[in-house]
């Protein structure tokens, strides 16, 4: 599609700045995205000729794995293994933990406890038989593959696999889905780790995290507190694992469980054989093998690594400086054009509407890249203590991870940054967060198709409004209304307007749930804060178009298509989102995906559009001129 098109010619210019020598790189930051980059390419086979050593080792250091043979059931105890593998290599199981923005005061930051541990992207995977035998059964084979790379017998390790697939299954059974975590009120459980104690007496938790933080030596009291996300999960996932501890299978399925989520995680820093065993499930998965070129995963992976870094030698090389101001003229234009509609919906009341439209006053744009990667000090500073080895790529992989657990744990002492960049500036994609209140637009996406000064306007609200409209919706959708303009998780809304929003909210909900895609339907519930975005997006751009063309009346016609300009502005719009996914995919999105197929991205918002059918004169109760029209802003 386009998006990946756009990404594709980003990635050209990435390889181009870490290839070329002459290049002159401003910073050690620099540097070391050139180092990693390098170790990745890996020329001179390193990777190949070490072959399983690196892995073997690492599981030799959490306490061995069953599966090839060097473990002793008597020596293994989960704690210290999951704090090796959480809280030493940052790798996931059973849960998950982090340090985030607390919700109720954005200013802090906490503790924040989660649900985690499948290694499929959906539960639906594990749950669903008769559909999903396919992905399961690719899950099985890739699974054996790696533990016979790795010494073991193969009918030994289908037989471990197997219960270690029974036991991801159990966890399936638990974990709360998707489409019922939308409401961050309800989500939100403060404790201090002692009440989690007697929750979920699963570990010593006031070890647990002392053991982490001591790594930048603090210790974590039993007074903390912890933000937990799903406290259901946890005292579920305790009971299920005192089970599997009480049996010596049991205990060998946990032990298999916890070194397979961590080799699993570990697999492409291995030589090839490996890689290759991940791609049947990935095949699976998303109908294709996706065997990406080398340089192309290379840049990829050193973006998702060093991406500041890498963002510094991208800016340079492609981002127009006339692109910010245009940029933040047409957010200004948008958001005063959502901000002009809010009297002309009756659903709310004279008070919500007054604080809603000083909450879309107080989001903050950033646009482009955070102003710091252009100084060599601050970025160097940003990724001070990181080190590379050109040919230590596994190795480097887990200095990754140590270094951003470290920072991670960090923020715990400090207040939140509202200025901080959660996205490097060479990704084609926009994003809001709501603890800041914050819109960002990186450079990666102010590119033709999307954007360019020379365009038409037409294309350029079209396509660029549009996300910029969608992103400022984020704001006041279903989760990001419960958010007032300070970034807190309070009620600011009055209960009949919640009423009313909720109403409004479940004509969405409906309307994509009967919409269907490879004879399935798609889930209303789990995608309507997008779809909600989509349908805000779509309006606020094109009321801000008109205004425009109001001031420029004279604006001359595109040669040689025979449309207006506000034809113009939605085939702009539905451009965007031309693609084309394997049915695969397709399933792959319905299941985990927050965001509606890209078609439905298109006909779901113009159905709902009055100025859409007025545009192009659609017959009444036609496909794009339903009868039943859904709004929410």
């Amino acid at each position: 599609g386009t998006f990946g098109k756009l990404w594709q010619e980003n990635q050209l210019v990435m390889k181009n700045v870490l290839e070329d020598e002459k290049t002159e790189l401003k910073s050690e930051a620099e540097k070391k995205a050139r180092i990693y980059y390098y170790s990745c390419l890996d020329k001179n086979d390193t990777v190949e000729s070490l072959g399983s050593k690196p892995i073997v080792n690492l599981l030799d250091i959490v306490g061995g794995w069953n599966v090839t043979g060097n473990y002793s059931m008597d020596t293994w105890e989960l704690q210290p293994a999951l704090q090796l593998i959480h809280n030493v290599y940052s790798r996931s199981g059973l849960f998950s933990w982090a340090v985030g923005e607390d919700d109720r005061n954005s200013s802090r930051h906490v503790i924040q406890v989660d649900q985690g541990g499948l290694i499929l992207p959906s539960r639906d995977y594990y749950l669903n038989k008769s559909k999903d035998d396919k992905v399961l059964n690719a899950y099985l084979t890739y699974m054996t593959s790696v533990g016979v790379l790795l010494g073991g017998k193969e009918a030994d390790v289908k037989a471990q696999m197997q219960d270690v697939i029974d036991f991801e299954k159990r966890l399936a059974n638990i974990t709360v889905p998707a489409e019922e975590r939308r409401d961050d009120e309800r989500l939100y459980h403060k404790m201090t780790i002692a009440d989690l104690q007697a929750r979920a007496p699963l570990l010593n938790w006031t070890e647990y995290f002392s053991t982490a933080f001591s790594q930048i030596n603090r210790t974590i009291p039993p007074t903390q507190d912890v933000v937990v996300y799903a406290p259901e999960y946890m005292g579920n996932m305790t009971q299920l694992v005192q089970e599997y501890m009480n049996t010596t299978r049991g205990k060998i399925t946990l032990c298999n469980y916890l070194g397979w989520s961590l080799v699993h995680s570990m697999v492409s820093y291995l030589s090839e054989p490996f890689r290759e065993a991940s791609k049947v499930l990935r095949k699976a998965l998303m109908g294709s093998d996706g065997s990406d070129t080398t340089w192309r995963y290379c840049v990829t992976d050193t973006n998702n690594v060093i991406g500041f870094a890498l963002g510094a030698m991208f800016v340079r090389e492609v981002f127009d400086g006339d692109s910010k101001p245009l940029a933040q003229n047409m957010i200004k234009e948008v958001k005063d054009a959502f901000k002009n509609n809010l009297p002309m919906l009756k659903w709310m009341d004279k008070e919500t509407r007054e604080l809603a439209k000083e909450k879309a006053d107080a989001i903050t744009d950033m646009i482009g890249f955070p102003d710091f990667i252009t100084d060599p000090k601050k970025l160097d500073e940003k990724y001070k203590g990181l080190e590379f080895v050109e040919n230590e790529y596994f190795e480097n992989n887990i200095r990754v991870s140590q270094f951003l657990l470290k920072k991670n744990m960090q923020r715990l002492y400090r207040p939140s940054n509202k200025t901080e960049w959660e996205m490097t500036p060479t990704i084609v994609n926009a994003y809001y967060t709501p603890t800041k209140n914050q819109i960002v637009f990186p450079a990666g996406i102010l590119q033709a198709p999307f954007y360019d000064p020379n365009y038409p306007k037409s294309l350029n609200f079209g396509a660029m409004g549009v996300v910029m409209g969608h992103e400022l919706t984020h704001a006041f959708d279903d989760q990001g209304r419960e958010y007032d303009k300070s970034g807190n998780l309070n009620q600011w809304w009055k209960n009949s307007t919640i009423q009313s929003f909720q109403s409004r909210a479940q004509c969405f909900i409906e309307q994509y749930s009967n919409y269907t895609a490879n004879n399935e339907n798609l889930n209303g519930k789990q995608t309507l804060g997008e779809n909600i975005a989509d349908n805000g997006g779509l309006k606020a751009a094109f009321h801000a178009f008109e205004e425009w063309l109001d001031r420029h009346p004279d604006e001359p016609p595109l040669p040689g298509v025979n449309l207006t300009h506000k034809q113009l502005f939605y085939v702009g719009f539905a451009q965007v989102w031309c693609s084309t996914e394997t049915p695969e995919a397709i399933h792959l999105q319905i299941l985990s995906d927050p965001h509606s197929p890209a078609r439905f991205r298109v006909t779901g918002p113009v159905s709902n559009s009055e100025e859409f059918s007025r545009e192009f004169k659609c017959r009444k109760n036609s496909a794009m001129n339903t009868r039943k029209k859904c709004e929410v802003w």
